[in-house]
């Protein structure tokens, strides 16, 4: 198996980044792997404990998106994993998005809302507004998503350096979701369930992110 990078972005996570980190390295074991922390200046603990847990860490303050294109370019691995330091992404689950790339698939992306999937930490306003970017995405660019707006995804090397993301913001899983259909890529989506943050606050912000979703979906129609 090729080496595997997982990328993570951060900022002020240090009560949530020790137990990612365990439950990714234990799930890994045996793998050759590497854990690449993409943090944003915290003001806490976050850098510090996952130093002590082995992970690299890189800066940078401009955003997830920015974050999660840095951390892919920084990332030595053939096979990349992007996840959240919240404890929302169950650690087990990154087998299937390896297993998706190892089966031949460019981009393989964890879905809430297939059969075996779920979710306990989106309000019914984010549901309504995540299908309503599916159904745009689907019915624009011809894909058949079922989940747009979620961050637990895999990716072959190949698959990064084609997508040529430019994304700085949360609009960074609609891009992906846009360019790998419009570059006919090969995309699997298996079933992900997203727990609820364990501490802290979340970093989303309904109504702006989700006018900077919308935005993503309409300038890449040209």
């Amino acid at each position: 198996m090729s080496k595997i990078s997982i990328v993570i972005p951060t900022l002020n996570e240090g009560r949530n980044i020790g137990k990612t980190l365990r439950g990714v390295r234990r799930v890994l074991k045996g793998y050759d792997y590497e854990i690449l922390v993409v943090d944003g200046h915290s003001t806490d603990s976050t850098v510090e404990r996952a130093m002590a847990l082995g992970a690299r860490v890189v800066y940078d303050s401009s955003g997830k998106g920015s974050a999660l294109v840095k951390g892919m370019h920084e990332a030595s691995g053939r096979l990349i994993i992007s996840m959240d330091a919240d404890l929302s992404n169950k650690p087990e689950e990154l087998l299937l998005l390896i297993a998706g790339i190892k089966a031949g698939y460019d981009i393989c992306m964890g879905s809430r809302f297939l059969v075996g999937g779920g979710t306990e930490d989106m309000p019914a306003i984010r549901k309504l507004g995540n299908k309503f970017f599916v159904t745009c995405v689907n019915l624009i660019y011809g894909s058949r998503y079922t989940d747009l707006c979620y961050g637990y995804r895999s990716f072959s090397r190949k698959a990064v350096r084609e997508l040529k993301l430019r994304e700085r913001g949360f609009g960074i899983e609609t891009e992906i979701g846009i360019l790998a259909q419009k570059k006919h890529m090969k995309v699997l989506e298996v079933p992900s369930y997203e727990k609820k943050r364990v501490a802290g606050e979340g970093k989303l912000r309904t109504i702006r992110d989700g006018w900077r979703i919308l935005d993503t979906i309409i300038k890449n129609m040209n």
